[in-house]
């Protein structure tokens, strides 16, 4: 995934001047289509951020009711996308084991650019790998995943509510959590709410401050969001019905 420094300065230097480059000449009809690698030929997807989007939530449904999914892979798509890559989405995902992307989003090979830790938060090697998916992948969607009950912000909420501290780096992993848990409670009045009400609501303030993070603060996706030729959004996976949720949309 390295670039020469001069590559990258010229892929950064068009990505912020010019803004990417995708064609939106798919229906919708075509779009709930498995997404194709087009590597062979040096195009990025020309799936528009909505179509995108749509991909992921039809394969959801296609997930929760057990649905044959058509998920592109095996020994061709292997090869065809050993030439180079077109993900349709940069998936912001928590690295907890029961909430695989591919899986739980009706995805095959090469069709989601992950990137995974614990509690689905945003650092500088996260927010790299962010930016590289859109200026020189082209990517058109990103997609804030957070789940039901996550542990990270659970060990969050514990250095709110009971002065926790945790052994080597994992107090450093769950620190940006921690203003979500104060907000969350904030907006549920207090220490009064239900443990299992707070966990599910800082879940979200998580995922909320993150979105906004990527929509308002990081200068490389300011442009392209303005323009909608990015989309950012929000999304809570439940562990026990296995349904995706969508908001901040």
């Amino acid at each position: 995934m390295s670039m020469p420094h001069s590559g990258r300065r010229r892929v950064l230097r068009s990505f912020c001047c010019g803004g990417l480059t995708l064609s939106a000449g798919l229906t919708v009809g075509a779009g709930l289509l498995p997404a194709r690698s087009q590597a062979a030929t040096g195009k990025k997807t020309d799936l528009t951020p909505q179509q995108a989007l749509d991909l992921l939530k039809v394969g959801n449904k296609q997930f929760i009711t057990d649905s044959p999914v058509r998920a592109v892979q095996g020994r061709d798509r292997r090869l065809e996308i050993a030439r180079g890559q077109t993900p349709i989405a940069v998936l912001v995902s928590c690295s907890d084991s029961r909430v695989p992307p591919e899986l739980l989003f009706g995805r095959g090979l090469g069709e989601l650019f992950i990137v995974r830790n614990a509690g689905n938060t945003i650092d500088n090697v996260a927010l790299g790998s962010i930016e590289y998916a859109i200026a020189q992948l082209g990517v058109p969607l990103v997609v804030v995943l957070g789940h039901e009950r996550c542990g990270a912000v659970e060990a969050a909420m514990a250095v709110v509510e009971q002065s926790a501290t945790f052994p080597g780096s994992i107090g450093q992993m769950v620190e940006p959590i921690v203003p979500a848990v104060l907000k969350a409670r904030a907006n549920l009045k207090g220490k009064e709410a239900p443990a299992d009400v707070l966990l599910d609501a800082s879940v979200r303030e998580n995922i909320r401050r993150v979105v906004n993070r990527l929509r308002t603060s990081e200068a490389m996706l300011l442009e392209p969001v303005r323009t909608n030729k990015l989309m950012v959004v929000g999304a809570r996976y439940d562990l026990d019905d296995g349904e995706v949720d969508f908001f901040d949309v």
